[in-house]
């Protein structure tokens, strides 16, 4: 049922990216598209206790695990095109992390193609996570969360 033919775009970067230009793009992309889902990510400041979040990722591995991801979306919903744009580097609170859109003729399949997405990213995709807190010291590796695998796990 899904389309095998979309090519899914993916990339990791340090730059931040512009949510309107890639939903954007796959919209225009495709003469179908009926329905564009967006999620962003953002850092949050954990109640004013961060001044940033540094991800690191090996470089390679995570851009080839995030496209297997993205693969197996594809061949499960009929999407007319799929982005994911993951940053690394040093992120101030309220700044974009992620990005995932998904663009499909009908609005079922891009909703959950969009959330099966973030569900296989938190739990599978190779980034690490330090907190920095605003006192100037370095925090803790943030650890991975339970409610995330019990996410992955509908799929």
């Amino acid at each position: 049922m899904g389309s095998a033919a979309v090519t899914p775009r993916v990339r990791i970067q340090q730059d931040d990216f512009d949510l309107a230009v890639e939903a954007a793009r796959l919209s225009a992309a495709h003469s179908n598209v009926g329905a564009v889902v967006t999620f962003s990510g953002l850092c949050r400041d954990e109640d004013g206790r961060l001044s940033a979040l540094e991800l690191e990722h090996y470089p390679g591995m995570a851009e080839a695990e995030i496209m297997r991801i993205a693969q197996e979306a594809v061949a499960r919903w009929p999407l007319t095109g799929l982005t994911a744009i993951h940053r690394h580097g040093r992120i101030a609170p309220g700044e974009n992390i992620v990005l995932v859109v998904a663009a499909s003729s009908h609005r079922q399949a891009a909703f959950e193609a969009a959330a099966f997405m973030m569900d296989y990213l938190k739990t599978r995709a190779p980034f690490w996570k330090r907190e920095h807190l605003v006192d100037g010291r370095p925090g803790a590796w943030v650890e991975a969360r339970e409610e995330d695998d019990t996410s992955a796990e509908r799929w």
